[in-house]
């Protein structure tokens, strides 16, 4: 799916050290398919042994569905590396975590798949929590192509990006995809190397 811009309410999720384990539980990894983690997300924090739903917990609340933007706190996605953690992020919904720090492997497993991981520095990052917990209505708008995040006061922010990963996000495609999409260049590559 191409990365457009985006606007949506926020996610506040202050814990720091947020594991891969704790994004998406081992025993939900047996999986090769996408599908369905999206429900796992967070699973023993959002979900009591018994299966129920746990009401205090920030996903389970009503008002929080359908947000696209997860505001976390320090060095998310630490710990063990798994695709797994970006799919079910974005099989809840979400297309852009932001945050001070990510973990590297989780940062890259994410922009291989349609999730952006967005780096603000200490004082947006307090600032964005500050107007979350204010109004929880409070919004943001993500522009990939600018790579800017602009905030309720219009105060816009911006963030990096390689290109690679930029461009790929743009046409939604992964690595493989755009070697793909470079066949016309590949092959008239090989038909000069052949020619010489």
């Amino acid at each position: 799916m191409k990365y457009t811009a985006l606007t949506s309410k926020i996610v506040p999720l202050s814990s720091e050290n947020v594991d891969t384990d704790q994004i998406i539980p081992a025993r939900f990894l047996k999986v090769t398919d996408k599908a369905g983690l999206g429900a796992n997300l967070f699973a023993d924090w959002r979900y009591n042994g018994d299966g129920t739903p746990k009401p205090g917990f920030i996903l389970n609340q009503p008002e929080m569905q359908g947000r696209q933007v997860l505001l976390a706190g320090d060095n998310f996605g630490c710990g063990s590396s798994r695709e797994h953690a970006p799919w079910a992020l974005t099989g809840f919904g979400f297309r852009a975590v932001i945050s001070t720090s990510f973990a590297d492997i989780f940062r890259n497993n994410s922009l291989k798949n349609g999730l952006l991981p967005i780096i603000v520095d200490r004082d947006t990052h307090q600032q964005l929590f500050s107007l979350v917990g204010e109004d929880p209505e409070t919004q943001v708008s993500v522009d990939l192509s600018a790579q800017t995040v602009t905030l309720p006061d219009g105060r816009k922010v911006g963030f990096n990006l390689d290109a690679f990963s930029k461009a790929c996000l743009l046409n939604g495609v992964d690595e493989i995809g755009y070697v793909l999409g470079m066949g016309e260049k590949i092959a008239a590559f090989e038909a000069r190397a052949q020619a010489v």
